[in-house]
């Protein structure tokens, strides 16, 4: 499946391995495909969906409701609540079971991952067709959702591979092993935006590692996960080593996190959230026996910086896709672009135009561009944003959608002109279909601008010069640099994905040291000059 290139040259040799192709949706059998998928789960939707604690159905008396945000009035599922106690019951289980799940091989963990991913290969379109409905999410957003769930099995899988096989450094008479141990038991909180992907990639690489999993996905995404975890448990992992916990974040949060036998918490989400996170996993309980360690993705504000000389054709198409994407709903979406003088007019002119042309509808239409918002809190806080947009800026384009409001969460594109830097459209990360256009007299100006906010995800550049772009690269301050391309749509090993300041704690998600966020180096050092001779086995003691 995999191998090394030996001609790297540093300590992290290339993993050669396959990424999982999106499907083309402009070829008829894919269509179909599809759409039947589409009809069997709405078939399908209104299901229940207990907790997973130690292999077990587990009831509870509150309950999360799912709800299509393309219909607001249909129910897709409804999926247990967890307690604190479920919490703790998680986590003794995950604990306990850590014991024996430590001692598997990497190669047969590695197994495991690559059941998973065969497992979402077969059910693509289905699994697609949930987050369709649960998530709001236009056929192509859905189906490389599944596919970067895939990559992120087969890439960790092929990573902790390279990582079983232990490092020797031995010299005469001493023979030295660097290898590593897992840490412990692991919560995983994800985010309703990638609710397969981004869940499947955090579970998937705490379980590689011999760690044990408490999946909390969130409280939008609760069907999704349950499909998740039918398919960990279908692929033989053992009762124990992942459970189910959906949940209120504000109730089941803090007995997940601040427990002392937790080792890691790997989280997706906002600042907010994020930093709540890493203080109280900073608080130490008497109990503990190790730090907590914190991976957190926290969100960006991410700019797109138009170059006076820059194709603006090629421009507005990366932009648009950036920043309206399912619906701008993505951590590294553009949600500023800063334009040079002399292209300002001409590239706001040709941005209208272009977003105008985008279609905007229920997220089960093939021909939807522009799909729902994920729910009702969502929508008041984005039309919030909107609004001081109207009182402070030139709105350029903004359709009213309608009937559509009616429907389901539904906002149009909306595009603002004469930005001011240090405004809250420029400044806030409003995750939703709003971009602020801001204009620079020179590219000091534009880099100043672009990196003027406390985020630092991702960012791009159009440009035609070798120079401009050459200073892009050590100028602009974010984790994942996108030249002449749109700054979405990282892909599993080409693009390692995570930024710093304010985006992140920790490195790369699909990148080559991911795993080792939750693993433990060991280092062995044996002597081997010995004197004499072991007896041999069967020798009696004298």
């Amino acid at each position: 499946m995999s191998e090394r290139d030996e001609s790297a040259g540093n300590a992290y040799a290339v993993i050669h391995f396959q990424n999982e192709p999106l499907t083309d949706f402009s070829k008829a059998e894919n269509r179909d495909a599809m759409k039947e998928a589409l009809e069997e789960v709405a078939s399908d939707l209104g299901g229940e969906y207990p907790l997973v604690i130690d292999g077990k159905a587990v009831d509870t008396r509150s309950e999360i409701i799912s709800r299509n945000p393309s219909k607001k009035d249909q129910i897709v599922g409804t999926a247990a609540s967890a307690s604190a106690d479920h919490a703790e019951e998680a986590i003794e289980v995950a604990r306990r079971a850590f014991r024996q799940w430590s001692k598997v091989s990497a190669q047969h963990r590695a197994e495991y991952l690559e059941l998973i991913a065969a497992e979402m290969r077969n059910r693509r379109f289905e699994l697609a067709a949930w987050m369709v409905y649960e998530c709001g999410k236009p056929w192509a957003e859905a189906d490389g959702d599944v596919a970067e769930a895939i990559d992120f099995c087969m890439y960790y899988a092929a990573c902790m591979r390279e990582l079983g096989v232990p490092l020797q450094c031995d010299y005469p008479g001493e023979e030295n092993s660097y290898w590593y141990r897992p840490r412990g038991v692991a919560v995983v909180i994800a985010p309703w935006n990638f609710p397969l992907a981004i869940l499947t990639g955090m579970t998937a690489a705490a379980l590689v590692t011999g760690n044990t999993v408490i999946m909390k996905p969130a409280e939008q995404s609760p069907v999704i996960a349950a499909k998740l975890m039918e398919i960990i448990r279908d692929a033989g992992i053992p009762d124990g080593v992942a459970a189910y916990l959906p949940g209120v974040g504000e109730d089941v949060g803090p007995a997940l996190v601040g427990s002392p036998d937790v080792d890691i918490i790997a989280f997706t989400g906002s600042r907010e959230v994020g930093l709540s996170i890493n203080r109280l996993a900073s608080e130490t309980d008497p109990r503990q026996t190790s730090v907590k360690r914190v991976v957190a993705e926290m969100g960006g504000k991410n700019a797109i910086i138009v170059d006076d000389d820059a194709d603006l054709d090629e421009a507005v198409q990366g932009v648009v896709q950036s920043a309206f994407g399912f619906s701008g709903q993505k951590c590294s979406a553009c949600s500023r672009v800063i334009v040079l003088e002399d292209a300002y007019d001409a590239f706001v002119e040709r941005l209208k135009n272009a977003v105008e042309s985008l279609s905007v509808g229920p997220a089960e239409k093939p021909g939807t561009d522009v799909g729902p918002v994920i729910d009702e809190v969502a929508f008041e806080r984005i039309n919030d944003y909107i609004a001081v947009g109207k009182d402070e800026c030139t709105l350029v384009t903004g359709k009213d959608v309608g009937k559509l409001a009616q429907q389901g969460y539904f906002i149009a594109p909306h595009v603002f002109a004469d930005v001011e830097p240090d405004s809250r459209l420029a400044q806030d990360e409003i995750f939703g279909p709003v971009l602020s256009v801001l204009r620079a007299g020179d590219l000091d100006e534009a880099f100043d601008i672009a990196n003027g906010t406390e985020y630092a995800l991702t960012g791009g550049m159009f440009s035609r010069s070798p120079d401009n772009l050459d200073r892009a690269k050590h100028e602009l301050f974010v984790g994942n640099l996108y030249l002449n391309r749109g700054i979405t749509g990282a892909i599993v090993q080409r693009h390692p994905f995570g930024g710093f300041r304010m985006s992140g704690i920790g490195t790369k998600a699909g990148g080559p040291d991911y795993l080792l966020q939750f693993l433990l180096p060991v280092n062995v050092t044996e002597n081997t000059m010995r004197r004499g001779f072991a007896p041999a086995p069967d020798e009696e003691k004298t």
